[in-house]
């Protein structure tokens, strides 16, 4: 028989996450395990063997998108897309947390967006990807163009399969942004989910001096609505089925 990895995911994020608390180093490490074996052809997925036509680096072509219960209330998903688009393949979802991929084309970018009160959990599964993040030192804005100091404190491009990255809700870079070098695609658990009527709404940043940082140096960052152009297709994941326990 087959194993199901996705489901020993799903077990053992049922395990960990539960409520608001931050689980310890130990249960999250289980998690980790478990996402560090964890493939696209597990998911059955197929790794893309041609690239389209890239847009540049650093985003010329801006498409940032999130499903409805992940993202800003703003920001849209639909079921289709003219050009190749970030696609969001909904695994699970329960009220302690959330299993998705998130699959990009060459060159998309998803902006730096934070995750209130939250652990995520990311595995990149294949391709390569620029991941840049920050954490807040001190208090976090509040309202479009507020603005805050951060700090830079993840700046590097990724191949995968990749090890899992964690970050925390005050540090491990709680505000990141995404820039695919080839086709990509990321496995998150995020715990608890996005909830905007419990505090847990995203909120999207702009960095006010963009450019070469050293990690551990200061940036501010400003909040900004969530962009027009942000547009994520909606998936169909075709991997193994989740069976949740009764």
């Amino acid at each position: 028989m087959v194993e199901n990895r996705i489901q020993q995911l799903y077990q053992v994020c049922k395990r960990t996450f539960r409520g608001a608390r931050t689980p310890s180093a130990e249960a999250l490490s289980e998690v980790r395990a478990v996402l560090d074996t964890l493939t696209a052809k597990d998911l059955n997925m197929e790794v893309p063997q041609e690239e389209p036509r890239g847009f540049g680096f650093f985003g010329i072509r801006n498409v940032l998108a999130g499903p409805s219960n992940l993202f800003s209330p703003s920001a849209r998903l639909t079921n289709s897309s003219p050009s190749p688009s970030i696609k969001y393949l909904h695994i699970h979802e329960c009220e302690n947390f959330t299993i998705a991929v998130f699959c990009l084309p060459t060159s998309a970018v998803i902006p730096l967006h934070d995750h209130p009160g939250m652990v995520v959990m990311s595995k990149l599964l294949y391709g390569s990807m620029h991941i840049r993040s920050f954490d807040w030192q001190g208090e976090k804005p509040q309202g479009v163009g507020a603005q805050g100091r951060a700090r830079l404190i993840h700046d590097q491009v990724h191949g995968g399969p990749a090890e899992p990255l964690t970050l925390f809700p005050a540090s491990g870079g709680n505000i990141h942004a995404f820039t695919s070098i080839s086709h990509c695609a990321v496995l998150d658990v995020l715990a608890p989910p996005y909830k905007p009527n419990e505090g847990r709404d995203c909120q999207y940043y702009s960095e006010l001096e963009p450019g070469s940082k050293c990690v551990g140096a200061d940036a501010f960052l400003v909040e900004i609505k969530a962009p027009d152009d942000f547009v994520v297709e909606r998936g169909h994941y075709k991997g193994p089925a989740i069976v949740p326990d009764r």
